[in-house]
């Protein structure tokens, strides 16, 4: 390459980086953080739980840690390998990246390398002296693509509201995770919970078969009344069909906890039946409502939204003023393939571009527009992103500062319930007092222990809620692992 190729392409090169050296500016507004909209302590009162109560932070408690039960964690592993959910959530991260590099790239010229051929055939007729021929020109460049001088920051801005929606997704697929780790503890539990109530009602209905065999004994004996038989009879079909309701009902959670791992679980990853002999979750502290604004991957996803739309003003005001492109190339040309680099051959093009605003029927201004009321917009998502997050710590916090004396109650009444059945059973087979009474007794019995599974089930699901909603669930380590199964 010829010395005078070689300063054509320096010349060029030094206009370009000027260029982008005086194109640092940007119109975009200064963000400010909007104040919080929720009070600054949690609400207060005999429904919560003392607001010194011990424990870590949610989000420091890994889920790893958080639960016991070697079999959920298992599960909640495979479903963070194979649920599609989150793995969309990891592949729009990625996409979102990619457009980021896309528009962080318009910040820099584009530089290519070129070599072309151009060969003609005059005919004859056509051609000086009546004889034609061939002629060909090669050439070989290096050129600059249009590229705009982003002299008042719209690219940078554009660039800008491209980070915030990559980030964005990254706070995205967090809550996503929480949200996934939460439904597999509480579907794993909820299992549990039917699979303990199954048991109940196969255990009523072999009790209550005992008792129709003994009602009808009696009363071909004549020492009861057909009515008794009759009862008798609806009990037992009662708890039949209790029974195969929850016999599906189990069949279902299985079910449940198959789509939510995204893949078949296996049967030693099942859950034992019985919620009694669950081991306590680990203890987390609620803390203050700002924890929860830093560390709720929901609300900085929100806040992300903001910032882009905030971002997106400065490339709407940017369009009100000229756009410079810059085009050019150097490199050397001849018409043989032998002197393509001799002296002489240098050849080089500039051509500097500038569009001026002048009248657009009022676009610029409506663009504008439309970008501060999308800033307006977000500013109140992201409001009610607080305030539903605020909403679900109250509501788990109540959960969790009543729930202990509900299932004390709930005990206390399966207790009281069993001895009044007890005494009934005893006097009917006495003959000291009708079925009827007994019946009535077995029935409050069993409605009683199915409410202590219920409260039980709430017991342990209102320690994931908690956990949930304070934004624990959520490592970076599994990011690694997540969505790249399949």
């Amino acid at each position: 390459m010829n010395k005078k190729m070689m300063n054509a392409m320096g010349s060029a090169l030094k206009l370009t980086v000027l260029a982008a050296l005086i194109s640092g500016c940007t119109m975009m507004p200064k963000y400010q953080q909007p104040v919080s909209p929720v009070a600054a302590a949690w609400p207060a009162g005999t429904a919560y739980p003392a607001q010194g109560a011990q424990g870590r932070p949610a989000a420091d408690v890994a889920w790893r840690d958080y639960f016991a039960d070697e079999r959920l964690k298992k599960l909640i592993a495979l479903a963070l390998a194979n649920n599609r959910d989150l793995r969309v959530a990891a592949l729009n991260i990625d996409k979102a990246r990619a457009q980021y590099r896309i528009e962080r790239a318009a910040l820099l010229p584009s530089v290519a390398a070129g070599a072309s051929q151009n060969a003609q055939r005059t005919a004859d007729k056509l051609s000086v002296g009546g004889q034609g021929g061939v002629s060909r020109q090669y050439g070989v460049n290096l050129g600059v693509a249009a590229w705009e001088v982003d002299l008042f920051g719209r690219v940078r801005s554009l660039s800008e509201v491209a980070l915030q929606t990559y980030l964005g997704t990254e706070e995205a697929r967090a809550s996503v995770q929480i949200a996934l780790v939460a439904e597999v503890a509480n579907a794993y539990l909820t299992l549990m919970a039917d699979q303990e109530r199954l048991a109940l009602a196969r255990q009523t209905l072999s009790s209550q078969q005992r008792s129709l065999e003994l009602s009808e004994s009696r009363v071909k004996a004549g020492a009861a009344a057909g009515l008794d038989l009759y009862q008798a009879r609806t009990t037992v079909e009662t708890a039949r069909a209790d029974a195969a309701a929850y016999t599906a009902q189990v069949a279902q959670g299985q079910n449940a906890l198959s789509l939510l791992a995204g893949a078949a679980v296996p049967a030693d990853l099942l859950p034992p039946a019985g919620l009694a002999g669950v081991t306590a979750l680990t203890e987390v502290a609620a803390g203050l409502p700002s924890d929860l604004l830093y560390r709720r991957p929901d609300v900085l996803a929100a806040e992300r939204t903001l910032q882009a739309s905030n971002a997106n003003i400065g490339a709407a005001r940017a369009a009100f003023f000229p756009r410079i492109t810059l085009t050019g190339q150097a490199g050397t040309a001849s018409n043989s393939l032998s002197n393509l680099f001799e002296s002489g051959s240098g050849a080089w093009s500039f051509a500097p571009s500038i569009s001026l605003p002048i009248f657009n029927g009022g676009a610029n201004r409506a663009n504008l527009e439309v970008a501060k009321v999308s800033r307006d917009i977000g500013v109140a998502q992201y409001e009610k992103t607080i305030q539903v997050a605020f909403r679900e710590v109250a509501d788990a916090l109540a959960q969790r500062g009543t729930v202990d004396e509900r299932l004390n109650a709930q005990q206390q009444l399966v207790q009281a319930s069993d001895k009044s059945y007890r005494i009934y059973e005893a006097r009917y087979k006495n003959g000291a007092d009708t079925f009827q009474n007994a019946l009535i007794a077995q029935r409050a019995l069993y409605a009683a222990q199915q409410g202590l599974i219920s409260v039980r089930l709430a017991e342990q699901t209102s320690r994931v809620t908690l956990y949930k909603v304070l934004g624990g669930g959520w490592q970076a380590s599994d990011a690694a692992t997540v969505g790249k199964q399949g």
